[in-house]
């Protein structure tokens, strides 16, 4: 599955981070010092630190959903913190938009936050006295602006997420799920170019999660924002993201496409979370097809999918084909074919 994000905005780097750790414990910068940059986990465990985050360096660009994963302890929401500079790091560099993130006095900081950044966390923390409408407002309140303008935009926010009707409830009057989209409509309002999602629909039941799911898919669908999304769940990370980047005890084992990190994993750490992942709801045609070489028109099916279509929404279609099929790009291009043996032998061979 390619990376929604043009060419283009790949050369514009919204959040970098360039060799950030992060290790608790009182002798922690120490313990970094003396290893010269190689952190042992282990190693610093017996001396009594722990490693949250060890030599992250990575990009998101503008407009790219990238998507953070790994097991409860993996480091996935301390890196989060440390990119909104809600922890301190303990060595290492971060940019937003060019600006070293740690360099910030604290009125700036305060000031990115409330103009630049939007969070999401796993705990609602909805104010308990205030309607849906207070609740998505009181950010704007919080800048400075008026009231009338905060309740007109908390009306366009709470409409966004399928919150109208329900403007003037009270959190406790709500479902899990309502509550969550008060809390995404809260962190939209202030506008923010960077979205900060920390497991949020990890406490939902399933059908609640998968509609949560669509809701914001649909959103990043209209808005573009550049978004770190953490999860452990990898169905869900499959679901929504440009790009994957999966942790283990605070290393990046590998950052990719979620087609490549299930056709090609760098580790057998990220192997393990492939291994029964069904390949035709993540694999598009551009990921297994092969080059057209010397195949004429003649040659082809008058079948043709595009590049982009997930395997699992044509693979009939392709099988029941006699020929090689035409995969195309939004110009109707020609750029691949797909072989049926090569389908076949993705959805059903070893892998």
């Amino acid at each position: 599955m390619p990376s929604k994000v043009s060419s283009d905005k790949k050369k514009n780097a919204v959040i970098k981070c360039d060799s950030v750790y992060k290790i608790f414990g009182d002798n922690a910068k120490k313990m970094l010092q003396k290893s010269n940059g190689n952190v042992d986990a282990k190693e610093f465990q017996d001396a009594g630190c722990v490693v949250g985050v060890n030599s992250a360096s990575f990009e998101v660009y503008e407009g790219e959903m990238l998507v953070v994963m790994g097991l409860s302890g993996s480091g996935k929401s301390t890196l989060l913190r440390c990119i909104s500079r809600l922890t301190d790091t303990t060595a290492g560099n971060i940019y937003i938009d060019g600006k070293d993130l740690l360099a910030l006095s604290d009125k700036e900081l305060i000031n990115l936050r409330r103009n630049k950044m939007g969070m999401v966390f796993q705990s609602f923390a909805l104010l308990p006295h205030k309607t849906v409408l207070e609740n998505i407002a009181f950010p704007l309140q919080v800048k400075g602006n008026s009231t009338k303008d905060s309740m007109n935009r908390a009306l366009e926010m709470a409409k966004l997420v399928g919150l109208d009707g329900r403007e003037n409830y009270f959190p406790r009057q709500l479902s899990g799920g309502q509550q969550q989209r008060v809390g995404i409509a809260r962190s939209l309002a202030v506008e923010p170019d960077i979205w900060f999602l920390d497991e949020p629909f990890s406490a939902l039941d399933p059908l609640i999660r998968k509609e949560m799911q669509d809701e914001f898919l649909r959103l990043q669908g209209v808005l573009n924002k550049t978004i770190l999304f953490v999860t452990h769940d990898f169905d869900e990370a499959l679901r929504l993201a440009d790009r994957i980047a999966i942790m283990k005890d605070g290393i990046i084992e590998q950052i990719d496409t979620p087609a490549n990190i299930v056709l090609n994993p760098a580790t057998e750490y990220v192997a393990k979370f492939t291994r029964e992942v069904p390949r035709e709801k993540v694999l598009n045609c551009e990921s297994v097809m092969d080059e057209i070489g010397d195949l004429a028109d003649s040659d082809m099916s008058q079948l043709r999918v595009s590049k982009d279509a997930i395997i699992e929404t044509v693979c009939e279609a392709v099988l029941s084909e006699q020929k090689p099929v035409a995969v195309v790009d939004k110009n109707d291009k020609v750029v691949g074919a797909l072989h049926c043996s090569k389908v076949i032998h993705m959805l059903f061979g070893t892998k």
